[in-house]
């Protein structure tokens, strides 16, 4: 693409225009719940070939390929440092097969039909093929969390996005050095020859980068305000200096990196994890609306009807093709195989690699080349469109759809713990009691109620506690310091506003200056008086944890004026099975259709039962 150069004057006017566009793309997709990169797309193409106000190329100059490389690999180390083998434990075999005899059948199938369709010559198809092969975390992770299917399905898919960028890329590069040395009689040789390079200097770089910063945060050698900026430049030194010792062979080096430091269980990397992954989401929105900017409509029109077919084609043959060799003999159900078979949306590495490959290939002189970008193109917004609209429908059609996260997580499996799980299983609300206590955890299990033996604040139960359908916490230990520490646990996991703590005796004998902050230990449950002990009291008294469904008739004030002191709210349970515990302070009223749970003490529960044999005694007078 020629251009001119952006006045100067002007380059810092575009670049914060991109960025409001990529934030703009962001929130709108946050709020219709569709995948980032097709509004982030459409606006490249609003900006760049229908508008004409981005010229990227004209924008940034030289520094538009080095800077989209830097920024694809800080998206790929975020995405390699989530990688934690023991995730896939279960299903490794899938993974290892989809990336590798996976990859090979869907490479030769689109590679066919690109030759069939378009008649670029075999080495574009073939190199289209490799190309295509990749999906990428960039639009895995934000479709996954729309669609939301079973761990079995998010699991195989995330690892596979990851995974899969740099072999892709490993292929594209085999392809084209045998198309630069097509014409000696060493083709074929210096192919296997890059194939080496790349696999060996990239492994060797990755490593080394990920024990020279697994060394620095292990030995604390670096202040804890620095680790971020330390881990940032350790990537960019790696990937740069991988690629230069051998072309192409940096995302692999990432890509090894990122997990390797993703399984040393002594490193702690959450606050790393999350600084990279707020700033993939502003590299992700800039490159997407970059990369489409650079497209003309000519380009994109010229293919027509064809780029439909070839859409079908890898969409029906290709993807269920590669999921039909990658699964055999697994374990997987069919649905879950159905669902594999159509998630596979490509990316933001497919549309940066063809890009620069594209430039490369008509620099030297290949016929045809023009057409990887438009081809790629086409591809990347097809499998997003059409798999952004169908994917959430045919995953609850199939009945492979993570369960909404309405579930709680109860820390402790005493007494008081045990009162409100079994109230909960009645209204089929799902709970997880976790605690090290041998006595607890079997009382609890003889109730008939789902049990973790152990912290669930560890790295033993990091690998194997299930939270799937669970979306909150419920601190009910009467250790207050266990409290503390699973409330600022799992704020991560489920956010400040799903964590909740029961008070304990001492804690409401400190003056606040003693007292863990409300910001990291959870919230405050039920009221203010109520305590762990207190409640524990009630039920060794003779009190029970009680439920009532509120209606039109039998409203919330209703319920008070006829229980009045006795029964004390603790949660609310929505239509849809929501549960809301009520927090001290907050002055949230039930509503009507709601159940409440509540604790009620033994002058109720007495009041009640004479109640109901006045009115048997009446019954039967009449």
């Amino acid at each position: 693409m020629t251009s001119t150069h952006t006045p100067t004057e002007l380059i810092p006017l575009m670049l914060a225009g991109i960025a409001l566009t990529g934030f703009l793309c962001q929130w709108l997709a946050w709020r219709v719940r569709l995948p980032a990169i097709l509004f982030l797309l459409i606006s490249g193409l609003m900006l760049g070939p229908v508008s004409g106000l981005l010229d990227p190329d004209a924008l940034l100059g030289n520094l538009l390929f080095p800077l989209i490389s830097l920024a694809v690999a800080i998206i790929l180390f975020e995405g390699s440092l989530t990688l934690n083998l023991q995730e896939i434990r279960n299903q490794r075999n899938v993974v290892r097969s989809l990336i590798s005899v996976g990859a090979m059948a869907s490479w030769v199938v689109t590679a066919l039909v690109t030759q069939w369709l378009f008649e670029p010559g075999w080495p574009i198809a073939i190199l289209f093929g490799a190309l295509t092969v990749v999906t990428g975390p960039t639009v895995i992770v934000p479709m996954l969390r729309t669609v939301r299917p079973n761990a079995a399905i998010s699991n195989i898919l995330r690892w596979e996005g990851i995974l899969i960028d740099p072999i892709g890329a490993l292929l594209v590069v085999m392809v084209y050095e045998y198309l630069l040395a097509s014409s000696t009689a060493n083709g074929i040789g210096q192919g296997l020859l890059a194939f080496v390079e790349i696999i060996g200097i990239g492994s060797a770089c990755g490593l080394a980068g990920g024990w020279l910063l697994g060394t620095w945060l292990r030995k604390q050698w670096i202040p804890e305000y620095l680790a971020n900026l330390a881990a940032l430049a350790v990537v960019l030194v790696t990937f740069s200096l991988s690629n230069y010792l051998a072309h192409e062979s940096g995302l692999l080096a990432i890509t090894l990196m990122g997990m390797w430091l993703a399984n040393q269980r002594d490193l702690h990397l959450a606050e790393i994890l999350n600084f990279k992954e707020h700033l993939t989401v502003v590299l992700i929105s800039g490159l997407f609306v970059l990369l489409a900017a650079r497209l003309t409509l000519p380009e994109l029109l010229s293919l027509g009807w064809k780029a439909i077919v070839l859409l079908i084609a890898m969409q029906l043959l290709a993807r269920p093709l590669s999921i039909l060799l990658a699964s055999w003999r697994s374990k997987l159900r069919w649905q879950e195989k159905a669902l594999l078979a159509w998630i596979a949306p490509r990316g933001i590495v497919a549309a940066a690699v063809s890009a620069l490959f594209a430039i490369k290939l008509e620099e030297a002189g290949v016929e045809n080349a023009s057409l990887l970008v438009p081809l790629t193109f086409s591809v990347i917004f097809g499998t997003v469109i059409l798999q952004s609209a169908t994917a959430r429908p045919l995953a609850r059609w199939l009945g492979v759809v993570e369960p909404p996260p309405h579930g709680i997580l109860i820390l402790g499996a005493n007494i008081v713990a045990r009162a409100i799980a079994r109230e909960l299983r009645k209204h089929n609300v799902q709970v997880l009691l976790a605690d090290s206590s041998h006595d607890n955890i079997r009382a609890a299990r003889m109730d008939g109620l789902t049990t973790f033996f152990g912290n669930p604040a560890s790295d033993y139960a990091e690998a194997r506690l299930d939270l799937t359908g669970l979306g909150s916490l419920l601190a009910l230990s009467p250790d207050a310091r266990s409290n503390a520490v699973a409330s600022m646990w799992f704020q991560e996991e489920f956010g400040a506003q799903k964590v909740y703590r029961l008070q304990t005796s001492t804690e409401s004998q400190q003056s606040s200056k003693h007292r863990h902050s409300e910001e990291f230990s959870g919230q405050l449950l039920f009221a203010d008086h109520l305590t762990w002990g207190k409640f524990a009291s009630l039920l060794s008294q003779g009190g029970q944890v009680r439920s009532t469904r509120l209606s039109e008739e039998f409203t919330f004030e209703d319920y008070q004026k006829r229980n009045g002191s006795d029964a004390m709210c603790l949660m609310c349970i929505e239509q849809d099975g929501k549960v809301t515990p009520l927090v001290s302070g907050s002055g949230t009223t039930p509503k009507a259709g709601q159940i409440v749970i509540s604790l009620c003490n033994k002058a109720m529960l007495d009041r009640l039962a004479g109640e109901r044999e006045r009115t048997a005694s009446s019954n039967q007078s009449i």
